[in-house]
């Protein structure tokens, strides 16, 4: 493949702040990527290149100079020549010369005309890639947001309603669950604080963000959605990161915990809710507490995000200490669509569930989609339903369910 033009320009994702769109041209071939942006982000992710007002004009000249000038200079026989080429460009253990950001839109732009050449859908380009089985990924949708999404007003980061099954019908049941969790939200806010105000704030993904002082009532009202609707269960995303305290332990609701007593708070929440994973129990750095909860929460999945930042070195390593039992895939946070892929065949090779995710910051590119069916992944974390780039990825993975029965 020839490629005879590559420009970027700087777009808003959906906390209104500067990010990426690359497009490329090939022939009469013409394909776009924007790049998502993370807020709560793992110390050990590649570096998201930012000028010092926070604008993309560094990463946009990186990309219309050194990355134009190699992707332009020759043809090309794969996607995987060129992420191959554009990483040793970087010359970066973390993507800092040329930012992950620069690096990742031209990567999954590549991938999109790679795709387009062979007159096949997305997911199934990535699919064949990888030597992967596409398939239907659960939905986890983030139903409440706390943590740093939501000015904290939950002590956790996502409150995630999981639905499996077809998709379309799953996206049916998610949004049937979405608007009476929102009913019953109106209720109690109005009950609680006895006002007519009942307008239920946001959080940056999506899902709605009240403010309870009782740790266990955003569980009791996902479970209570779950009795309603069969085939679904709970997850959250603790993002223990963001918890951490000055004394070694993690802080919720105004009360400490150490490592252990939170530890027991994750199985009391276990035998008290119908939990399916839970991911960033605790800090990237605790290790060993991931391999202690990992070996007592049975059947729920623990899921490793700041941990291993979809990272093939810190995934062999949260391996051989039996840390967690799934990944979190996010294809920013290592910066090439080449080592997202593989990052999700040694999650497979570990026996551990792949699951892919958006960010805090998107944009409206559906890629994480088709990246998620196209592995085959165990599930997507695409936000709530309160933003239209959130829901443009379920509506994507419904297409997809129609182009992959007419394949």
């Amino acid at each position: 493949m020839k490629i005879t033009s590559v420009s970027a320009m700087q777009v808003l994702d959906t906390r209104e702040k500067p990010t990426v769109e690359v497009t490329l041209i090939s022939g009469e071939m013409v394909v776009h990527a924007s790049v998502p942006s993370g807020k709560s982000t793992g110390s050990h992710e590649a570096l998201e290149l930012r000028d010092a007002d926070g604008g993309m004009g560094t990463a946009i000249a990186n990309v219309e100079g050194e990355i134009a000038s190699l992707i332009t200079s020759r043809e090309w026989s794969s996607a995987d020549e060129i992420d191959t080429a554009l990483i040793a460009l970087d010359g970066t253990r973390d993507k800092s010369r040329l930012g992950a950001n620069a690096i990742l839109g031209v990567s999954i732009a590549v991938q999109r005309l790679f795709a387009e050449a062979a007159g096949v859908p997305l997911w199934k380009a990535i699919a064949e890639r990888g030597g992967f089985s596409a398939a239907a990924p659960r939905l986890y949708l983030n139903f409440m947001n706390g943590g740093e999404h939501a000015d904290f007003r939950l002590p956790f980061q996502e409150y995630i309603f999981v639905v499996g099954g077809k998709t379309s019908e799953a996206y049916a049941i998610a949004q049937d669950a979405f608007a009476k969790l929102g009913t019953v939200l109106k209720s109690v806010l109005k009950s609680n604080f006895n006002t007519f105000n009942t307008e239920i704030p946001m959080g940056d993904e999506g899902g709605y963000s009240p403010k309870f002082e009782e740790l266990e009532k955003p569980f009791e009202l996902l479970a209570a959605l779950v009795a309603e609707h069969s085939g679904t269960s709970i997850a959250i995303d603790a993002a223990a990161n963001a918890l951490r305290n000055d004394i070694g332990g993690y802080t919720l609701i105004g009360k400490d915990y150490t490592p252990d007593e939170l530890r027991a708070l994750y199985a009391g929440l276990i035998k008290k809710f119908p939990f399916h994973s839970i991911e960033d129990p605790f800090a990237e750095t605790s290790m060993g507490d991931f391999a202690k909860l990992t070996a007592e929460a049975g059947e729920v999945i623990i899921v490793g995000d700041d941990l291993t930042v979809t990272n093939p070195e810190r995934i062999k390593t949260a391996r051989e200490a039996k840390a967690i039992t799934a990944v979190l895939i996010k294809p920013n946070q290592i910066g090439s669509v080449k080592e997202a892929i593989e990052a999700v065949q040694m999650t497979r090779a570990a026996g551990w569930a792949a699951i892919c995710s958006h960010r805090s910051g998107e944009t409206d590119d559906t890629f994480i989609a088709d990246f998620a069916y196209g592995v085959g992944a165990h599930g997507i974390k695409a936000g709530g339903l309160g933003q239209k780039e959130r829901r443009e990825k379920y509506e994507r993975l419904v297409e997809i369910e129609k182009e992959a029965e007419a394949v």
